[in-house]
């Protein structure tokens, strides 16, 4: 086991001595705060934290953070408050341990909701300094690494957590050799048999394989001596998890996956990458569309490399990467790697520190729309993707989003607000559907209209968490307005039964009815009464329950039946076993969560409870009343040439349009077909009846209704 001599030796090659004498000094505090707490493996615990910042100290991590990993567990686990580690060690040291330390004093409802609200509360920290998720993924690795000692069903918890969140944490902040790390501990924990089986398999080939790798190495190795080329030539391991999900995901045989030939070229800069390019396709000849410039456009998480792969001798496929020695450190340690790599100017904006800056904007973005910590931690999962597209706004900016994006996905991602508002899209300059799933190298232009809003079926596709949350947030704030004003006008129509209206009510009365109900504002008892939940009724007697005398115990009816305008959104629906339009006897029906169901005065389904005013409101339509409504006509004609043709244009005549249309033969001469057609009103449906009627052969017409 390392002690902290050992450590403090490793330091002083790249920290100052008074900076080593502070980790030294957060070791002894947490040695004493631990006396006394053993691991479950018998070990002092305070040989944890040590791991940690050892583990930190291999990726050249600042002084801050290692002290930080050596006090990571004292505020939980040994009751020493955050401001005594303020005063001893600085307020940023504390604040790191603070965002590093699990939630403890709070109730979960279930396993899921703490690790969600935990995650929540890291992504908080995160924000304000990024250096937690570098301090909390030591932490992990080194629990990962002792898991043994752990109890079969606590073992794959902790390794399901790890695969799902930190592993791919890692990944998203450029951190290879973590990532793998985690999901090779993490295979082993979930899966020991299999792990044990493609190790065994792996070392068996690696055997076998030795000598053709060996001749490879050293072709590749004597082309870029004869070029003049300076570069160093390794073998490439794939590690256990990814070959086991290649052969799970693409259903491949182990001996498919291991026949590939991995290798990488590290050279000192840039300009060499594409020269050793150029003489490793002039060696061997490479697979068409295989090529992939990380350089030119790195991936999300900050990772630069040249990608090709070529036909090599006998035809074995041979995988290459060439890429830069610093580009080689930014690959294993990503983000950690700008501590390595810092210079006395500010770190470059466009490297891997500015990306994970802002993926945790976003990340922190997302947290505060999310409706919930389960619903947050879902859009993080969704967002923590391994694979990118890279496509274009107007102006040239490149844009990367994960694979299977939309247009909507890119809309959410320039702007909020260009989202919210988005109507249409170009991709490469031609009209295309918003559903349609965005390629690398597209350039995309949005077409966004004032007063737009998001529509609920893009949900069926978006594929970024930040699209997710944003669409859901504007459809809540929707419905909730017009549950608002939907509740207001059927709360001042009950009102009205009893001669008063909602103004005049005193705001004592309000008060004392919201306190009765347990609600903080009005808005909310009127988004209830909208939404269904409560009846506009009772809610009117309760709030004149002073001034309501004997006589007044009668329903409301002076002011007639409430209007309905056909533009209320979301919180009013056409029933669709009757399908009303304007100028139809409705009612409406009062559904708990959906808000009001429109339905014909005499439809079937409605009659049981048709006189009750606790579920039944008589509605008219108001004069001025807007939209398309849909109307099932049962058209009988003669068998003829082109029917469908024949109806689709004396539909299309009076201006209407037909939404839906199926045909039956009743006998070899009569046809029955079954339209769906959008109208205005009665008076256009008549219109649309009487040229249906001009057809040759139409013996019957009926709307069909329940």
């Amino acid at each position: 086991m390392a002690s902290i001599d050992a450590l403090a030796d490793r330091l002083s090659t790249y920290l100052s001595p008074d900076q080593v004498n502070l980790v030294r000094r957060a070791y002894y505090y947490a040695e004493q705060a631990h006396d006394g707490q053993r691991r479950r493996s018998g070990e002092a615990y305070v040989t944890h934290p040590l791991a940690v910042a050892s583990i930190l100290a291999d990726m050249h991590m600042d002084h801050q953070s290692l002290m930080a990993a050596m006090l990571h567990d004292v505020i939980e686990d040994t009751g020493i408050p955050k401001d005594a580690l303020s005063g001893q060690f600085g307020a940023t040291v504390a604040e790191l341990v603070d965002g590093v330390s699990k939630l403890t004093q709070m109730d979960f409802q279930s396993k899921a909701e703490a690790q969600a609200e935990n995650f929540q509360k890291m992504a908080m920290a995160m924000a304000r300094d990024i250096r937690v998720i570098l301090v909390k993924l030591a932490d992990r690795l080194h629990n990962m690494r002792t898991l043994e000692v752990l109890s079969g069903e606590k073992r794959r918890r902790i390794a399901k957590e790890t695969l799902e969140i930190y592993a791919p944490i890692a990944n998203r902040l450029g951190m290879h050799s973590v990532f793998a790390e985690f999901e090779d501990l993490g295979f082993k924990a979930m899966h020991p048999m299999r792990a044990e089986r493609i190790k065994r398999a792996v070392k068996r080939a690696r055997g076998n394989r030795r000598e053709i790798v060996g001749k490879i190495q050293e072709s590749l190795a004597n082309c870029l001596s004869q070029e003049g080329l300076p570069g160093e030539v390794k073998g490439r391991e794939k590690h256990l998890y990814s070959i086991y999900q290649k052969m799970r995901g693409k259903r491949r045989a182990f001996n498919e996956i291991m026949d590939v030939y991995a290798f990488r070229i590290i050279v000192d800069k840039v300009d060499t990458c594409y020269r050793v390019l150029g003489a490793v396709h002039s060696l061997y000849k490479p697979f068409p569309g295989r090529f992939k410039d990380y350089i030119a456009i790195p991936k999300a998480n900050g990772y630069q490399s040249l990608h090709t792969t070529l036909f090599g001798m006998h035809g074995v496929p041979i995988e290459i990467q060439i890429r830069t020695r610093e580009m080689e450190e930014m690959a294993n340690h990503g983000i950690a790697a700008h501590w390595l790599y810092k210079s006395s100017d500010e770190a470059n904006p466009r490297g891997t520190h500015e990306r994970a800056r802002q993926w945790v904007k976003g990340v922190l973005e997302l947290q505060q729309r999310a409706g919930n910590s389960l619903e947050f931690i879902e859009n993080v999962k969704i967002d923590l993707f391994p694979d990118e597209v890279y496509v274009f706004t107007p102006k040239g900016r490149i844009m990367e989003l994960p694979k299977g994006s939309t247009a909507v996905d890119f809309a959410y991602a320039v702007h909020t607000d260009v989202g919210n508002s988005c109507i249409a899209c170009r991709i490469n300059r031609r009209l295309a559907p918003l559903s349609e799933a965005l390629q690398s190298g597209q350039t995309v232009e949005i077409v966004t209209a004032p007063g737009a809003r998001p529509n609920p079926a893009w949900l069926n596709f978006v594929v970024t968490g930040k699209a997710r949350t944003h669409i859901r947030h504007s459809l809540k704030q929707q419905r909730r307005s017009e549950s608002v004003s939907l509740g207001e006008r059927l709360l001042n129509k009950a009102l009205a039964g009893f001669d008063s209206h909602l103004e005049r009510i005193a705001a004592e009365r309000t008060a004392a009815v919201l306190a009765e109900y347990q609600l903080a504002h009005l808005d909310d008892l009127l988004e209830d009464i909208g939404l269904g939940n409560r009846m506009a009724y009772v809610v009117a007697r309760r709030l004149l329950a002073e001034s309501l005398d004997a006589t007044a115990e009668q329903l409301p009816g002076h002011d007639g039946p409430l209007a309905i305008r056909g533009t209320e959104g979301l919180v009013i629906s056409y029933a669709k076993c009757c399908t009303p339009i304007p100028g139809d006897p409705i009612v409406g029906h009062l559904s708990a969560g959906k808000g009001m169901v429109i339905h014909l005065d005499n439809c079937r389904n409605i009659s049981e409870f048709r006189h009750n005013p606790d579920k039944c409101i008589p509605l008219s339509w108001a004069k001025d009343v807007s939209g398309e409504f849909n109307v099932e006509l049962r058209v009988e004609l003669e068998h003829q040439r082109g029917l469908i043709a024949l109806l689709a244009t004396a539909v299309a005549s009076a201006d209407g349009n037909i939404e839906k249309i199926s045909m039956d033969e009743r006998d070899g001469r009569i046809s029955v077909v079954q339209l769906v057609v959008s109208v205005h009103d009665r008076v256009h449906l008549a219109r649309v009846i009487k040229r249906l009627r001009t057809i040759k052969g139409v013996s019957h017409i009926t709307r069909l209704r329940a």
